[in-house]
């Protein structure tokens, strides 16, 4: 699935709910769906700067097939909205090519009218998280060039 198509399904499921308590629940459980992240990977290399609360992103290069290799990050927060944007952002970038990750235009987030329900410290954060994943996939694009 494309990076858009998983977009347009967020997009979606986030369209079943008017309400942003309700939004905010989806947001939670997203979170809590998230893969454990392991205690020894939540440390000073791992966290993002710029978030109001703790956030760790790491990212791997896979390589199981040559032809395409993908990114996989791991994420996770102490904070359990924060959590459920770490998962998004995971769903919609996680196994996708460093250069379909760096050239990718993320309009989920303003189409579910995520930023305008942060506060503005969460909103830089949202932004601090997706300049580092984007790092990351600049970072492993140029060892594959």
């Amino acid at each position: 699935m494309s990076i858009n198509q998983i977009q347009d399904e967020i997009i979606e499921e986030f369209s079943c709910f008017d309400d942003w308590m309700d939004r905010y629940t989806l947001l939670i459980d997203l979170g809590n769906g998230l893969d454990p992240f392991p205690e020894s990977e939540k440390n000073d290399k791992n966290l993002i700067d710029g978030c109001q609360s703790k956030v760790w992103f790491t990212a791997e290069l896979d390589k199981t097939n040559p032809e395409k290799p993908v990114v996989i990050y791991h994420g996770d927060s102490d904070a359990i909205l924060v959590k459920g944007i770490v998962a998004l952002l995971i769903r919609v970038l996680s196994g996708h090519t460093p250069k379909e990750i760096v050239d990718a235009d993320l309009y989920f987030i303003d189409k579910i009218n995520l930023r305008e329900h942060l506060s503005p410290t969460r909103s830089n954060g949202l932004a601090a998280m997706l300049k580092q994943m984007r790092l990351f996939a600049l970072a492993y694009q140029t060892t594959l060039e």
